[in-house]
């Protein structure tokens, strides 16, 4: 009867043991997860910003652009085109 009693604590611990191991197993992998995933959640957030600034800089040179004489000052000095009987002098 002792026998009995000792082999089936003897289970108990060792299928308590096993499942301890494998909460903290998944409770570890698990929080490796969510600090990759914050730290891609902060990369992503920084991009975002970084793209609204480049969006808002964007549709600002398309309204510009909407204006004729804007756009063919642009066109002269990006592009260097000239009007008739102008002469382009480039310097640095």
């Amino acid at each position: 009867m002792a026998k009995k009693r000792r082999t089936k604590t003897f289970f108990t611990f060792v299928i308590c043991f096993v499942v301890i191991c494998l909460c903290i197993t998944f409770s570890v992998d698990n929080f490796m997860k969510i600090n990759r995933m914050e730290k891609e959640k902060k990369e992503l957030t920084k991009k975002l910003t970084e793209l609204k600034e480049e969006q808002k800089i964007l549709t600002d040179d398309v309204e510009k652009l909407k204006n004729p004489e804007y756009a063919a000052r642009y066109a002269r000095e990006k592009y260097f085109y000239s009007k008739t009987g102008e002469k382009i002098l480039k310097i640095k």
